[in-house]
């Protein structure tokens, strides 16, 4: 995140001329405000588990036919489409929602 001063409920912001406690970003964080920037290192910033990871998969050539009509009629990529298919899938399951039970 950023430098914090010996009291752990204070942040520092990255210029080092400001100072909040971590309950005031929480605050201004939940509302959107984009004064938060100032203690945020965007450039180094991390998003773990969502880095990309290559996966080759063979689909027979009616259903790349298939999904290439559905990504256009929706105006996205086949990747996009298949990609936010996955998703939608396996937070189902994640939920524990079988989408075939009844």
């Amino acid at each position: 995140m950023n430098k914090q001063t010996a009291d752990a409920h204070v942040m520092v912001s990255r210029d080092g001329s400001r100072t909040i406690t971590v309950e005031e970003f929480d605050r201004l964080f939940d509302e959107g405000s984009d004064q938060i920037d100032d203690f945020l290192d965007w450039d180094n910033g991390r998003r773990p588990g969502l880095v990309a990871k290559r996966v080759n998969v063979d689909f027979p050539t009616w259903m790349v036919q298939a999904l290439d009509r559905e990504a256009s009629h929706r105006g996205i990529t086949r990747q996009a489409l298949i990609k936010m298919w996955l998703a939608d899938k396996l937070d189902e399951y994640r939920r524990g929602r079988r989408p075939d039970a009844k």
